[in-house]
């Protein structure tokens, strides 16, 4: 703890993931979350729709000095905008059901992450509200999950648990800062999280224009499914810009152009 006013003298250590919290319902739990992340030596917080609104001040209380962490949070509306700018994304996921994505360890996870922050990537790691977790369209959002080896009679973390258990394992893997793998990109680079949206607006309204999603009930689904396939690698913007065109000719075809 620290007895000064201002709170402890907290500083980015970059490259380092962003901590994206999604539809916290509590304040304490976001200030829990902040004393977590100066633990493990993570600074940029991100916050998704909180159910109480932002800033709140009993967040400072349980953050016990993790004073600047909060005051330069974030607030965003969807797990899109708050991922937008992120090339790669994890989520946290104790049981991932129905969905094919690769699934870390926290070791592992971190150890990637870590790894990909080598490469000049940005990273960010998705924490779900503290009762349900995430939902499968946040879950579409990332690259991969992180599911944590604990007690499978017994795996409830509370929000901030979650945190600095990831935290922790991230302390541990930058201190390996030797690229393991390098994707050759050449002149374009890896997508951001944003420019993958754009393309999947494009690919879903053209999928919907020639009726290929036309059963509603399956729907959500199906197109959860598509968003799974782009972002389980590395797309790269000159991939995505190929396939706009792909898609943008078809249109032209199918309407006569």
């Amino acid at each position: 703890m620290t007895g000064r006013n201002g709170g402890a003298d907290l500083r980015p250590i970059d490259p380092s993931p962003v901590v994206i919290l999604v539809r916290p319902q509590m304040a304490e739990n976001i200030g829990a979350v902040a004393r977590a992340m100066g633990n493990g030596g993570l600074f940029h917080l991100r916050i998704v729709a909180p159910r109480d609104g932002w800033p709140q001040q009993r967040a400072y209380i349980t953050g016990s000095g993790a004073h600047r962490i909060l005051d330069h949070a974030t607030v965003h509306d969807t797990v899109e905008e708050a991922t937008k700018d992120l090339h790669r994304v994890f989520a946290t996921c104790p049981r991932p059901r129905h969905i094919i994505k690769p699934v870390h360890s926290a070791r592992g996870g971190a150890a990637e992450i870590a790894e990909a922050e080598t490469r000049g990537l940005r990273t960010g790691v998705l924490f779900g509200p503290e009762r349900t977790g995430l939902d499968n369209d946040d879950i579409a959002c990332a690259d991969s999950l992180i599911r944590y080896d604990l007690n499978p009679d017994f795996m409830s973390l509370n929000l901030a648990q979650a945190v600095m258990v990831f935290g922790y394992e991230w302390w541990l893997a930058r201190t390996n800062q030797q690229p393991q793998r390098e994707l050759q990109v050449n002149e374009t680079h890896i997508a951001t999280k944003g420019e993958l949206d754009n393309f999947m607006h494009h690919l879903v309204r053209a999928a919907d224009e020639c009726g290929f999603l036309r059963n509603e009930q399956k729907r959500p689904g199906m197109v959860r499914n598509l968003r799974h396939f782009f972002t389980r690698g590395e797309v790269t913007k000159q991939e995505l810009m190929t396939l706009h065109g792909i898609i943008s000719e078809l249109s032209k075809r199918r309407h006569g152009a």
